[in-house]
Parts: C-alpha cells; structure tokens; sequence
C-alpha cells in the first residue's frame, strides 16, 4: 500500500465463479476470472462492510471476511477479490507468531507492520499458500497481495529488482495454482515483466505521481487496472482514466466504505 507521505464445501464456489455471467467475463467458463478494463468495484478494508453498492467487483480483507460474506456478494453476482499482504508482516493478523524473526524486516510506515525478507522462499512460501487456501476456501475469485514492492523501499534487507521478480510470479503462481486469478498491486517499474503473470492491476495514486500511462500493458493485454487516488478529486483524474480504460476511484486513506467512482465509459 502506497504511504500518504509518498507514496479474500471448496469445488462450489469455484464451480459459481466460472459459470456466473458477468458482463466483464471472459467466455471460457472452465477458466479462472478475468477482469476487464473498465469494470467498476469497491474497494473496502475498514469498517463494517457495506454490501449494497450496485458494482460487479468487490476487494475485500481476506482474514476479516468471511465465507458466508464472499457467498452473499456471489449471490447477488459480484466477483470477489481477496485482499492479503504477501510482502509485509502484520502483527494483528492470527497467523502472525508462525513467522520468525529472521523474515521480519523494518516497519513499512504502517503501525504493526515490517517489510519481510521475501528471498526466504522456503520460508514464506508454506505460509503465503496457507494464506491463499484460505482465500479459496472462502470462496473468493481473485487475490490482491499487497507490499509487492519492497526492493524499492528502505526494508533492512538488501532486495533486488530479481528478487521482487522472483516473489512476485510465486505468489502469482500459488494462486493461480488455486485457481483464482491475482492482481499486481503497484510496483510499476516491473509491469512489462509482469503483466503476463497477473490478471489485473492495482494502483494508488499513479494520477497524483503521473504514473499512469506506465499501466497501459495491463489495458493492451484486456486486463482490469483497478486503481484509487486519496488526494485528488476525481475532477483531476477521471477524464485520463477514462481515456485510459481504468476502472478509477477516489478513496480516504481508511479505505472505508466511503467512495466517489469515475463515471462514463463503464466506469
């Protein structure tokens, strides 16, 4: 997550997801979802979920939903995006204590949170896919991992360009292997490297650093750029998003359920 300073029985779900028709489907129903440009979503991660906003796509805390929530949004047709960090220890979620010491890095700017030593493979992995078959289990058609970017931060630990490369297709690959799609969030520099890994993008605040042409590989390849702006009123941003076929939203920093989308050209 960019800082202010700078800056979710296993078979049915899955079975619903791809044969649900939503307008922002691709035709082959066997395969995982993919989102497209365009398609409008909400974005919530605070406060009690509010389910009535008329979108086809939701991006929800995957520890504080639950089952029961992912089926409710599937029933009224909406896709549902599970939201975890794969490159930053949280200290309130309850698998916390199974990381050791030796993975956790300097704080990322968010209160309980450090930067994690993402080339310790052999020991994120095993965690990261027990935190992805929770997502599944939930139900969820899709993941966000956040802090996918941390050799471009000061996280204690020497990180390369390779190594986010490396971590990044991983957990590409443990979701995909789950059959749920995934999202880049951020990390712009390595999109040409990564688009044919991901499904979709997520983006903060690329209007406000005039980063967003640098999304466009996502759009050329059919697939959804999710993307939020915090400081800027849409009047600032939604004209080049919509020239840009971004699917936009202005956002508070809580990411509550407070939103004001773009509006025209599906979004």
């Amino acid at each position: 997550m960019r800082r202010p300073t700078a800056l979710f029985p296993l078979l049915l779900p899955l079975l619903l997801a791809g044969c649900t028709a939503t307008p922002d489907d691709k035709p082959d129903a066997g395969k995982r979802w993919q989102p497209r440009p365009g398609v409008a979503w909400q974005w919530q991660l605070s406060g009690r979920l509010d389910t009535s906003v008329d979108v086809p796509v939701y991006d929800i805390d995957g520890f504080d939903q639950s089952k029961a929530t992912v089926t409710a949004l599937h029933d009224k047709g909406r896709k549902v995006i599970c939201y975890i960090s794969t490159g930053a220890w949280e200290d309130f979620r309850p698998d916390a204590k199974k990381f050791p010491k030796s993975v956790l890095g300097k704080g990322n700017g968010w209160k309980g949170e450090r930067w994690l030593d993402i080339r310790r493979t052999a020991v994120l992995e095993p965690l990261m896919a027990t935190r992805l078959d929770m997502c599944r289990a939930k139900g969820f058609d899709a993941v966000e991992p956040d802090n996918m970017d941390g050799y471009q931060n000061d996280t204690g630990f020497p990180l390369r360009a390779a190594d986010q490369l490396r971590y990044n297709r991983l957990i590409a690959k443990l979701a995909h292997d789950r059959g749920m799609a995934v999202g880049l969030k951020n990390d712009l520099d390595q999109i040409p490297a990564l688009v044919g890994d991901f499904d979709f993008a997520v983006n903060e605040q690329c209007a406000q650093y005039g980063e967003c042409d640098t999304l466009t590989p996502f759009i050329k390849a059919d697939k959804a750029v999710f993307h939020v702006e915090y400081e800027l009123p849409t009047t600032k941003f939604c004209a080049n998003s919509r020239r840009l076929k971004l699917s936009s939203l202005q956002k508070k920093y809580e990411l509550g359920a407070w939103r004001k989308a773009c509006r025209g050209a599906g979004l």
